[in-house]
């Protein structure tokens, strides 16, 4: 599968990476490293995550209270939001 990771969703994962960055230096690294492996095991096993009402998947960020949301478009691999699982956690999808 491929990836198509649009720019307001790098946008996004770059605030939440700047956000814990600012709080305390190395823990934006640790929180890309787990964007880089979430997204990393989302390509290799895409359909694995259960299918969600709005024709999404996602999967939680083990360290950090994020979840990846993406959807599978034939070949591709969307991701659709780096989204805070606290936060309005489903934003995403109105806008």
């Amino acid at each position: 599968m491929q990836l198509k990771f649009p720019r307001r969703v790098r946008e996004e994962a770059r605030e939440a990476i700047d956000y814990y960055e600012a709080e305390r230096p190395g823990l934006g690294d640790h929180l890309w490293q787990e964007l880089d492996i979430g997204i990393r095991w989302i390509l290799s096993n895409p359909t694995v995550p259960r299918l969600r009402s709005g024709d999404y998947r996602r999967v939680n960020l083990h360290a950090f209270p994020f979840y990846i949301a993406y959807a599978i478009r034939g070949e591709f691999v969307v991701l659709l939001a780096i989204g805070h699982a606290a936060r309005r956690p489903e934003y995403w999808m109105t806008s």
